[in-house]
């Protein structure tokens, strides 16, 4: 292989993939899981409409960070005062917090039920790891790799698994009719807030800052944040196709991991449930520590206390987001599938400011002429900022009216 093949090879992964192992959680492979053994293929056509909204915001977080030496939550408390900083950074963290239950339940439940023993000294060993890679000079090299390893594991298993179940086409066709099945709402809501992860774009700005690209080279850049999002959209189509041709045939409403794990029967056999834990594994370790990554370092910007991942001050905070997921996890002791699907679509209630932010700020940059935002740009947030508003509306009331 040339260098330069490999360097065009070297140029898709990175920070684009960070955010799609950080959103990749196991919350999103249980959502995945469940619309397609219980709706087949009639919500599919929400995946790609998330995923146009997320790469949108990922280009101009990726944008923000490539103009500028200060970070997004330093330009808002400069455009719009400290108050509005700090309400971010602590919604976001209690965004993260609320993950890391799940993501710390599945990396210690994968070992424990292997095992057949307590997931709970797996949740401890696998949060003191964590932990421990915080305090590694190379810390953001080591998150690199991990993310990345992780993602590509879980892309190989279940496309493997796609290919083997042979989905019906023409059917998958006749269902993308942009309806919600009666029922369904809520598990579209929690689909939208996995798949349109306005986190994760914003937290795309720092990890552009922290691999230390140059804007000279911006469209390059912005190709490998866009591949992240891509295989986040694929990976989330993929769970979703593989649970409708193998679980909805067969009745499986998805309740537990080990049902999850039956849609790779069709490659794996009995060694399905296996290999899926290995995949949920992947999924929440990568989550485990990307997840409380962003919250760590989003709320420490946010308090004005550091924000690069060499701070001892911000990796005590990142540990405490891993230490808080770990409490949660011994006290539940396996994975509450509804909990974490309630969790997921919980977050978007928070996210419209969030994303309104990452909007004006990129608006204050065009003005200044760091970047252009182009009309089609312009429109697509609009209209990603008006269905952030309405369905935490939607969720508002689902969850503390209905």
């Amino acid at each position: 292989m040339t260098d330069r093949k490999k360097k065009n090879i070297l140029s898709l992964i990175g920070p684009g993939f960070i955010t799609a192992a950080l959103v990749l959680g196991p919350g999103s492979l249980a959502i995945g899981s469940k619309i397609g053994a219980n709706y087949e293929f009639r919500l599919l056509w929400v995946v790609p409409i998330c995923i146009l909204f997320m790469a949108a915001f990922t280009i101009v977080s990726t944008r923000i960070g490539l103009s500028s030496k200060q970070t997004l939550i330093e330009l808002i408390r400069e455009k719009y005062g400290n108050t509005i900083c700090i309400v971010i950074g602590v919604g976001l963290f209690i965004v993260s917090a609320s993950f890391q239950a799940g993501n710390s339940i599945g990396a210690g439940m994968v070992f424990g039920e292997m095992f057949n023993v307590s997931p709970v000294p797996w949740i401890i060993g696998f949060s003191v790891i964590a932990i421990i890679l915080l305090f590694f000079k190379s810390f953001f090299k080591i998150l690199e790799k991990i993310m990345i390893g992780m993602v590509v594991l879980m892309l190989v298993s279940f496309v493997l698994t796609l290919i083997i179940s042979k989905p019906n086409i023409s059917l998958l066709i006749q269902q993308f009719n942009f309806e919600l099945p009666s029922g369904s709402e809520f598990l579209a809501l929690a689909l939208v807030a996995s798949s349109f992860s306005i986190a994760g774009a914003f937290y795309q700005s720092y990890l552009v800052q922290e691999k230390g690209w140059d804007k000279s080279e911006s469209k390059s850049h912005e190709r490998e944040s866009l591949s992240g999002v891509f295989i986040l959209g694929v990976i989330t189509a993929t769970v979703m196709l593989v649970a409708a041709s193998v679980l909805y045939p067969q009745g499986i409403q998805v309740n537990s991991a080990a049902e999850m794990g039956k849609a790779l029967e069709p490659i794996f056999g009995s060694y399905a449930t296996v290999i899926f834990m290995f995949g949920l594994f992947a999924a929440s370790f990568s989550s485990l520590i990307g997840n409380a990554t962003l919250g760590g370092v989003l709320l420490s910007d946010a308090l004005n206390i550091g924000r690069k991942l060499e701070s001892q001050n911000v990796r005590y905070v990142i540990m405490s987001v891993i230490l808080i997921g770990a409490a949660v996890a011994i006290i539940f002791g396996n994975l509450p599938i509804q909990l974490i699907i309630m969790a997921q679509g919980f977050t978007i209630i928070v996210v419209p400011v969030i994303g309104f932010m990452i909007f004006m700020i990129a608006r204050d940059r065009a003005a200044k002429h760091f970047f252009k935002l182009s009309t089609t740009l312009n429109i697509i947030m609009i209209l990603g900022l008006v269905m952030l508003v309405l369905l935490a509306g939607a969720n508002t009331y689902n969850i503390f009216i209905k």
